[in-house]
């Protein structure tokens, strides 16, 4: 199952699990990464613990608690669905159809490619 859980992060899911505050544990940390000073003395990142689960998550997009707090707990709640209905999840649904798609762009740029390089052998023997 811990694969599934990677492929959180992607928005525009709306089926998803609701979480209740008692089934979350709130922490106040300091942040890691650039920022010097700032991020040395705030403890504005968010670790959010799903306690029945146990999936953890830390947050720390934003200098702002309230809105480090907010995408915790998006991300947590699609964690959460992914983690619960595995592959029924949207959130799973969504990854599977973007890398989809993407793999289709990679083949077409590929086909591209292959088209581009036989026109200009082509060109070339003509020359000659």
């Amino acid at each position: 199952r811990v694969p599934l859980l990677q492929a959180a992060g992607k928005k525009n899911s709306f089926n998803l699990l609701e979480l209740t505050e008692a089934e979350l544990e709130e922490q106040f940390v300091r942040g890691d990464g650039p920022g010097g000073q700032a991020t040395n003395k705030t403890n504005n990142c968010v670790v959010l613990k799903h306690i029945p689960s146990g999936i953890v998550v830390k947050c720390h997009q934003t200098r702002s608690v309230e809105k480090n707090r907010k995408i915790a707990r998006e991300i947590l709640q699609e964690k959460v669905d992914l983690f619960y209905k595995g592959e029924d999840s949207d959130v799973f649904k969504e990854k599977k159809a973007s890398e989809k798609k993407k793999q289709e762009k990679k083949r077409r740029a590929k086909e591209n490619l292959e088209r581009k390089k036989h026109l200009k052998e082509m060109q070339q023997l003509d020359k000659k």
